[in-house]
């Protein structure tokens, strides 16, 4: 879904009373039966409806608000590490005695010190057992020798040779790849229609390696959720095979889905949301006979349970009829005439 801010054209600190003026503006301008060369009309009529009943909910708008400042927030702190990282790829190595090994413990940030001193260790035991059954003057000779700060024992470079340097990565290179063992996960979309998703009908996508796949929409599925299908991805030899990862899209229509609830458009004449009547709308699986209370406008809803998708238990949401007003096809001049003495304070 777009920015409902930017659907509705309005700022984000707008008050209720902007949000519902330009809903009731962009509404009428967009409106199926005032566009009936248009067939886009009745998505923007959608995407609009859909902006206005996010912005109108205190609680929904703060939950988006929320999460568009996490994104963003999450965004700068992306575009920070990028830099950091591009920063510390270029900059000059550390001229304070830094080897091979210990600038690419720094840049993977893994001590290959260490790593190397384990198969080492072994080796040494053995040097010091000979040591040790070698004559004590060898010993302290050794031991002189050692306490003498000669020139050989001061560092004899301030960075790391350029072919230490390349050698090093390639070591860290080819141990990186030898701990790759499962192929990547192939990542989809699937669009399905509300009515599918209570059919629990089972659309199919086709991997890059031509084979299709079913993928399960049943209980629990709504807008948005995310479905792993393990060991159906990408196939790579010798790896094992990735998984699919498929992410449900339920198409715009008629029927806007909100959670489990279903949210649809209930048109009524002017005569009828002032005196009420009985109607019928059409649900996801067939008609449903529905009573519009007097004086309903176009802010109200019914609610009419048990008509949504269903939930993991079984359950199933509600579908909430959202009144709309509507005017005749042709005007008429009775009520052109009561609009205008109720507008001008006369009376026939």
């Amino acid at each position: 879904m777009r920015d409902p801010y930017s659907v509705l054209g309005v700022k984000r600190n707008a008050g209720q009373e902007e949000i519902k003026a330009a809903w009731r503006s962009l509404a009428k301008a967009v409106h199926p039966d005032q566009n009936h060369d248009d067939p886009l009309a009745t998505v923007r009529f959608t995407e609009a409806g859909r902006a206005y009943d996010l912005l109108r909910d205190p609680e929904k708008r703060s939950r988006y608000d929320r999460q568009q400042r996490e994104a963003e927030f999450r965004r700068m702190e992306q575009m920070r590490q990028r830099e950091a990282e591009r920063k510390a790829r270029t900059e000059a190595p550390r001229a304070s005695g830094e080897d091979a090994e210990d600038m690419i413990a720094r840049i993977f940030g893994v001590d290959s010190r260490a790593q190397q001193a384990r198969p080492q260790a072994q080796p040494q035991q053995q040097a010091q057992a000979q040591q040790q059954a070698g004559a004590a003057p060898a010993q302290e000779a050794r031991r002189e020798a050692e306490d003498q700060p000669g020139e050989d024992a001061m560092p004899a470079r301030n960075a790391a040779p350029g072919a230490t340097l390349i050698s090093a990565i390639i070591r860290r290179i080819r141990s990186g790849r030898a701990r790759i063992e499962k192929a990547p996960d192939l990542v989809a979309d699937i669009t399905v229609t509300v009515e599918d998703v209570l059919n629990r009908v089972r659309p199919t996508i086709e991997t890059p390696e031509g084979q299709t796949i079913r993928v399960p929409i049943g209980a629990g599925t709504t807008d948005g959720q995310v479905i792993r299908l393990r060991d159906a991805g990408h196939r790579i030899e010798n790896l094992r095979r990735g998984d699919a990862v498929i992410t449900v899209r339920i198409a715009p229509g008629r029927f806007r889905p909100d959670g489990f609830d279903l949210k649809v458009d209930l048109p009524i004449s002017i005569e009828n949301a002032v005196l009420g009547c009985e109607t019928t709308i059409e649900g996801p699986l067939g008609p449903i006979a529905v009573t519009v209370p007097a004086w309903s406008g176009s802010d109200q809803a019914i609610r009419i349970e048990g008509e949504g998708l269903t939930r993991e238990n079984g359950e199933r949401g509600d579908l909430v009829a959202e009144i709309r007003l509507l005017l005749w096809e042709k005007p008429d001049a009775k009520m052109i005439d009561l609009m205008r003495s109720l507008r001008e304070g006369l009376y026939l």
